[in-house]
């Protein structure tokens, strides 16, 4: 009796569905300068790496950051809620998503980077829920308006780097090793959330 023999699907890398970049942007670029004026007028800062336990360390990181409250620009935190909702439906598929935090205004001025990183740990930290699933990058500048500034993903080259127009956005895994490579001329300014759920399983 013959054996039968199978042919084997390929393995697709379990990082394919972790990085997705929205189709077109989400917003105008009026709207990106309605986000950017409202990030203007909050309490500017120096960023700080990780929990803020290393403090402010120009090794790592060089930018300033600004929080954007939940009562402010609802439509904006509308918008980006509806697209959480169909990317995580249609690539992510994690349990208990949810925003979380209020949006961080982002500005990279020249020189400015954030070396390798990544946003959370696969299971978080012990005790804390919800935990950081997906992370979110929208470019609120023109793309030429500066140069440098290119987001990288650790061991995957089909995303380095990672261009977006301005409003567009991309989300992927929180666990995901990543950097933002020295601005060379010019500011980039951005929007980063982070989307939270029950810990991974």
């Amino acid at each position: 009796m013959k054996s039968k023999s199978f042919k084997l699907m390929p393995r697709v890398p379990l990082w394919q569905g972790y990085i997705v970049k929205t189709a077109e942007p989400l917003f105008t670029p009026n709207q990106c300068k309605m986000i950017i004026d409202a990030g203007h007028q909050f309490t500017q800062e120096k960023a700080q790496v990780g929990s803020g336990k290393d403090g402010h360390d120009t090794k790592k990181r060089v930018t300033t950051i600004s929080w954007i409250p939940f009562d402010q620009l609802t439509q904006m935190y509308d918008k980006i809620e509806n697209q959480l909702s169909s990317v995580n439906l249609n690539h992510f598929m994690f349990d208990g998503i949810k925003i979380t935090e209020p949006a961080q205004f982002t500005v990279y001025p020249e020189g400015g980077f954030y070396d390798w990183h990544i946003d959370l740990s696969a299971y978080g930290h012990t005790g804390q829920q919800p935990i950081r699933k997906i992370s979110m990058t929208c470019l609120l500048s023109d793309p030429s308006e500066f140069s440098g500034g290119d987001l990288i993903f650790s061991d995957i080259s089909e995303y380095n780097p990672t261009p977006l127009k301005q409003g567009q956005a991309l989300f992927f895994a929180s666990f995901l090793r990543h950097k933002v490579t020295p601005i060379t001329k010019g500011t980039r300014k951005s929007l980063v959330m982070w989307f939270g759920g029950t810990p991974f399983k």
